[in-house]
């Protein structure tokens, strides 16, 4: 092998498949919530397709990101747990990890944006985990956390670009098509890209004609942006409602995922996504969060293209600042 394959080879990350979602899903088993999928004659009516809107929001701490947090914890040895772990994130990988490692026995140190909405921060220390905060628009906060977790000697868990969080991640897209059975097209809420990887993990190998859309917010396309180029693209932090989904650039792990097995990626506007909210609230009962918002705004967006099609959409979360949602419906 020349010196130059070799570095690639060493450099190149070792990325989960399907088979780490079924091992994800059997730690997972008994913990997580099965959380249901819904349907909406309204929605079928609006979109022309048949919607199955995978609730996550009904997760445990209220978001997806109970799964990836739970699998990471529990695939570490020994000496990983009794030194404990630390995360970084906007609220709910934060409370994820929390809850995760106190079901665990395991002590959890996040850090969050100072912005963070009161009700992620609150929920975190709630959960047990000890909060340290940083300025996102002028701090690094994987710089913070590097430092941090080698000074504590805590093992690092990131919000997505971690092979057990994507597995993890990919079992709610495994569960949803294993209750509505193949579907024709899969939208899913797209940040760092651990749902969006994990999803795509699952529906390349249990419906492999689904077309599976990420999306993420219109003021944050990073995503996007590297589909386009075939590189990881960073931008600012995006200044939008979707807090879940202000992240800068896609990961090491997620990126060659989303290249190699997504369809498009798609933006949706913060308007959109009250629209969403007020859709959540007034005909399907059930609290939405901004960024749980996404994947549901773009598949009603798309509607023409999927008629009389079956259609998957994954609501990620539920956990908005009850202050801040009375304001998106009141309009």
């Amino acid at each position: 092998m020349s010196d130059s394959l070799l570095a690639a080879a060493e450099t190149a990350p070792t990325l989960p498949g399907f088979a780490d979602v079924r091992l994800a899903a059997s730690r997972l088993a008994g913990v997580a919530h099965r959380t249901p999928v819904l349907r909406s004659a309204t929605a079928d009516a609006i979109t022309g397709a048949q919607l199955f809107f995978k609730c996550e929001n009904l997760q445990r701490m209220g978001a997806f990101k109970f799964r990836g947090a739970y699998n990471a914890i529990a695939a570490l040895d020994d000496i990983g747990r009794r030194a404990g772990v630390l995360a970084f994130s906007s609220g709910n990988h934060a409370q994820a990890i929390a809850l995760a490692a106190r079901l665990l026995g395991v002590k959890a140190t996040i850090v969050m944006p100072a912005d963070a909405p009161a009700a992620k921060l609150a929920a975190t220390r709630g959960y047990g985990g000890e909060v340290v905060t940083y300025d996102r628009f002028a701090e690094d906060r994987e710089a913070i956390s590097n430092r941090l977790a080698a000074e504590r000697g805590l093992t690092l868990i990131p919000p997505y670009d971690h092979a057990e969080v994507i597995a993890g991640q990919g079992t709610a897209a495994m569960e949803l098509l294993e209750e509505a059975g193949p579907l024709d097209a899969l939208f899913v809420c797209l940040g760092g890209g651990g749902l969006l990887s994990g999803s795509l993990l699952a529906a390349s190998a249990m419906a492999p004609a689904c077309a599976v859309f990420g999306v993420e917010p219109e003021a944050g396309d990073d995503a996007r942006q590297s589909l386009r180029a075939g590189r990881i693209v960073t931008i600012p932090v995006p200044k939008t409602i979707a807090d879940g989904a202000m992240t800068t650039h896609l990961g090491r792990l997620t990126f060659p995922i989303i290249r190699d097995h997504v369809r498009d990626i798609l933006t949706v506007s913060d308007a959109r996504l009250v629209e969403q909210m007020r859709f959540f609230a007034e005909r399907m009962k059930i609290v939405v969060e901004p960024t749980g918002c996404l994947a549901a705004a773009a598949a009603f967006d798309a509607a023409p293209a999927w008629q009389g099609k079956r259609v998957g959409v994954i609501v990620s979360g539920g956990n908005v600042d009850l202050a801040a949602y009375a304001r998106y419906l009141a309009g």
